[in-house]
């Protein structure tokens, strides 16, 4: 046991050789009326390098095969993924067993967020941790999910509460970890990575947005932010990047109308190749 123990194993990521098989599964089950087959997490290690666009994205991409798909919006008190679909508040709806039934966006992607479940989309959210955590499990367990085949979790930044509570509680198969040009992020990158490998959770590569913008006249790729590191980083973390995402206009129009899942694009083409070959 470590000296530093507080006797909380929910809380803990570490190999503690005092816990019993029984503490290390905190897993939360789903409804029996529900069907999850893959979880895969987008996390980054901090904020606004576009999460939630790459959720968007990979939904949208892995539903546009047939496959039947779902968000599951972790980011609490910072919900942006019904503004991407459309999507209005009071948009959940109850069934006659108490399971919240999630949104469905016009090509079917279910939703679940709770900007969904607000009178106003700019209610805030004011809410401590264990709170926070604790709607993210009902959001997993106490929504019918319908036969999803892959879904997605739009996690918060960081590696507090949140990230914990889905790492621990929910059957990650996978995550991708989501980063911008910048050099400061390549520590913040690395955090995400260790925290994932310390969990035992898959890392199924990195995304790396905003990797640069092209001029609409000579197609000259310009680093707005400056020149990319992503592969230095993945080489160190031996991971694959699995995108690099431009600066775009046309994507900021889409957002704003709420119509990402008409934005065409083969960005995440090799993320979801990748995903459906696990």
């Amino acid at each position: 046991m470590n000296e530093s123990c507080s006797q909380s194993c929910s809380s803990c990521v570490e190999d503690c050789s005092s816990r019993t098989a029984e503490q290390t599964s905190f897993l939360v089950p789903l409804n029996p009326a529900s069907t999850v087959k893959k979880v895969i997490g987008i996390v980054s290690g901090k904020g606004g390098v576009g999460k939630s666009l790459i959720t968007s994205l990979m939904a949208v991409n892995m539903n546009s095969r047939g496959k039947r798909t779902a968000i599951l919006d972790a980011d609490i008190t910072g919900p942006s993924i019904p503004k991407a679909f459309g999507l209005d508040t009071n948009g959940v709806s109850m069934n006659p067993d108490g399971l919240m039934i999630p949104a469905t966006t016009s090509t079917g992607i279910a939703i679940m967020s709770a900007n969904l479940l607000l009178n106003k989309a700019t209610d805030p959210v004011i809410w401590r941790g264990p709170v926070i955590a604790g709607a993210v499990k009902q959001f997993w367990q106490e929504t019918l999910w319908k036969n999803v085949e892959y879904m997605f979790v739009d996690m918060p930044p960081g590696t507090g509460d949140v990230p914990l509570t889905v790492f621990q509680s929910l059957p990650v198969d996978a995550i991708i970890i989501v980063t911008s040009p910048q050099e400061l992020v390549s520590m913040i990158v690395l955090k995400a990575v260790n925290m994932a490998r310390k969990m035992n959770i898959p890392i199924l590569g990195v995304v790396e947005n905003m990797s640069y913008l092209e001029c609409p006249d000579c197609g000259k790729r310009i680093s707005v932010f400056g020149e990319s590191h992503i592969d230095e980083i993945a080489s160190e973390a031996d991971l694959p990047v699995l995108a690099k995402v431009p600066v775009s206009p046309a994507v900021a129009a889409h957002v704003d109308a709420g119509t990402i899942e008409y934005l065409e694009t083969d960005w995440m083409d090799e993320a979801v190749q990748k995903l459906l070959a696990e």
